[in-house]
C-alpha cells in the first residue's frame, strides 16, 4: 500500500485517526500547562521536566502489570476507558489549590494506565490495515501526532498568553472526552486479538487467558530472548530517550518561547515521518535508521552556545527530522515478530521509550538543576550520539554472525511463539 488515498479507504481508519487526533491535541496542551503551572510555582527546572515527561517512568510499573491486556481486553473498550479516565484525571489536575505532590501522584496514575494504551493501538493498527500498508499508516499516525504538536503547542502558548495554566487544562480534559466519543462511535466493537487468533487456529491455549503480571513477564521474556529484537528496541529507546530529555528544559531554557520550541521540533518530526514513510522507498529505509537517530542528536550540540531563541527553533526543527528513524525500526521490529504477539511487541516499544523519554526528562532535570539548561542539553545530546554509535557497531556485528541453519534471525525458539507466519520476512536479510 503506497498510495493515501486507499490508505484513507480502508473502513475504520478515519475515525481512528480523529479519535487519536483528539488524544495528541489534548496531551499537548494539557502537558505544556502542567509544565507551565509547575514552573510557575516551583521556579524548578527538574520538576517542569518531570512533570511533563516524568509519568512515563510509571509505564514501566504499568508494563508489569498490564501489557498483556494489549492482546487480550477488547480494544475499543480500552482505548475509550483510558480516554475517559485521562479525562478526569485532567480535571483533577486543574483544581486550584492542588499540592504539587498531588499534580505527581494524578499524573504518574495516568501514565501507569497509558502502559495499555500504546500496544493497544498500535495492534489495532495492525489488525485495522493490511500488511503491507502498516508503515505507511502508522507514518500517518505519528505526521499527524506532529501536526497536532504544531498545533497544540502554538495553540497552548497563545492560550496560556490569555488564559491560566488551570483553564487550559479544562480544555485538555474535554478534548479527552471528545477522544472517547471519537473511538465509542467510529470502531466496531471486537474480541481480543489472542481470541481471534485461538478460533482461526482450533488452539484453546495459545495466548489464552486474562491479563496477568505471569503473562506479561512470560511474553515479555520471549521477546527479549532475541538479540537482534534486542537491539532494535533499544534503538527505539535510548537515542530517542536522551533527545526528549532535551527537549524537557524547554520551559525551563525559554520560558516565555516553550510552546514555539515545541512547535518547530513537531514540525521537524512531521517531515521525517513524511519522508520515511511515504518518499522513501521500501529498499532504503532500513539504511536511515542510524543516520537518522545521528540527526535527531547532533543539532542540540549546538546549545553549548547557548543560542537565541530563533536559531534554537531552526536546531530543533532539524534535529526532529530524525525522529523518522523510529518508522524504520518500528517495522523492522514487526518483520522479527509473530504476528499474534505484534500487539504486546509493540506495547513493550511503547512502554520502553516512555519510560527511556521519562529517565531522559528527570536526568536533564537534575543535570540542569546543578548545571544549566543549555549544559544538559548538550550533554544528552552528545550521550545519544555515543549510544547510536554503540549500536551501530553491535548491530554490524550481528550481521557478520553465523545463523543457525534453517532458523531465520529473530525467530523465537519455542513451538508454540514460532508457529504463525512472519510479517515481512522478505526484509530480514536486507536488515
Amino acid at each position: 500500500m503506497r498510495s493515501y488515498r486507499t490508505l484513507f479507504r480502508t473502513p475504520e481508519f478515519t475515525p481512528f485517526l480523529l479519535s487519536f487526533a483528539a488524544h495528541a491535541a489534548a496531551q499537548t496542551i494539557g502537558g505544556l500547562a502542567l509544565g507551565t503551572l509547575v514552573f510557575r510555582a516551583t521556579g524548578s527546572p527538574l520538576l517542569s521536566a518531570v512533570s511533563m515527561f516524568g509519568p512515563q517512568l510509571a509505564q514501566l510499573l504499568g508494563a508489569t502489570f498490564l501489557l498483556s491486556g494489549a492482546d487480550r481486553l477488547p480494544p475499543r473498550a480500552v482505548l475509550s476507558g483510558l480516554a475517559l479516565a485521562f479525562a478526569a484525571g485532567t480535571a483533577v489536575l486543574a483544581l486550584p489549590g492542588l499540592p504539587v505532590a498531588a499534580v505527581f501522584a494524578v499524573v504518574l496514575a495516568q501514565g501507569l494506565i497509558a502502559s495499555l494504551g500504546g500496544g493497544v493501538r498500535a495492534g489495532l493498527l495492525n489488525e485495522i490495515l493490511p500488511k503491507d500498508g502498516y508503515v505507511l499508516g502508522r507514518s500517518v499516525f505519528n505526521m499527524l501526532w506532529g501536526l497536532m504538536q504544531v498545533a497544540g503547542f502554538a495553540t497552548g502558548g497563545a492560550l496560556l498568553a490569555l488564559l491560566t495554566p488551570r483553564a487550559c487544562l479544562l480544555l485538555a480534559a474535554a478534548l479527552y472526552v471528545l477522544s472517547a466519543l471519537g473511538t465509542r462511535l467510529g470502531l466496531t466493537a471486537r474480541p481480543p486479538p489472542s481470541s481471534r487468533l485461538r478460533s482461526s487456529r482450533g488452539d484453546p491455549h495459545r495466548s489464552a487467558g486474562r491479563p496477568s503480571v505471569s503473562a506479561t513477564w512470560r511474553t515479555n521474556a520471549l521477546l527479549w530472548s532475541s538479540r537482534p529484537r534486542r537491539l532494535t528496541y533499544l534503538g527505539l529507546w535510548i537515542p530517542n530517550g536522551l533527545v526528549v530529555g532535551c527537549d524537557s528544559l524547554f520551559v525551563s531554557y525559554a520560558p516565555g518561547a516553550a510552546g514555539t520550541l515545541f512547535a518547530c521540533g513537531a514540525l521537524g518530526m512531521f517531515v521525517g515521518d513524511v519522508t520515511v514513510g511515504r518518499l522513501v522507498p521500501p529498499t532504503w529505509r532500513p539504511r536511515l535508521a542510524v543516520p537518522l537517530r545521528l540527526l535527531l542528536a547532533a543539532p542540540y550540540l549546538f546549545f553549548v552556545l547557548q543560542p537565541g531563541v530563533a536559531l534554537s527553533a531552526v536546531a530543533t526543527a532539524v534535529a526532529s527530522v530524525g525522529y523518522g528513524a523510529s518508522l524504520v525500526l518500528q517495522e523492522r521490529l514487526m518483520s522479527l515478530t509473530p504476528d499474534d504477539l505484534a500487539g504486546q511487541a509493540l506495547g513493550l516499544h511503547f512502554v520502553g521509550m516512555s519510560t527511556l523519554q521519562g529517565v531522559g526528562a528527570a536526568l536533564a532535570g537534575t543535570v540542569a538543576q546543578l548545571t544549566s539548561p543549555a549544559t544538559a542539553m548538550t550533554l544528552l545530546a552528545a550521550a545519544s550520539v555515543t549510544v547510536t554509535l554503540t549500536l551501530a557497531a553491535l548491530g554490524r556485528q550481528e550481521e557478520r554472525r553465523p545463523a543457525v541453519p534453517g532458523t531465520p534471525p529473530g525467530v523465537l525458539p519455542e513451538p508454540a511463539v514460532t508457529d504463525p507466519p512472519r510479517r515481512g520476512a522478505r526484509r530480514e536479510g536486507a536488515q
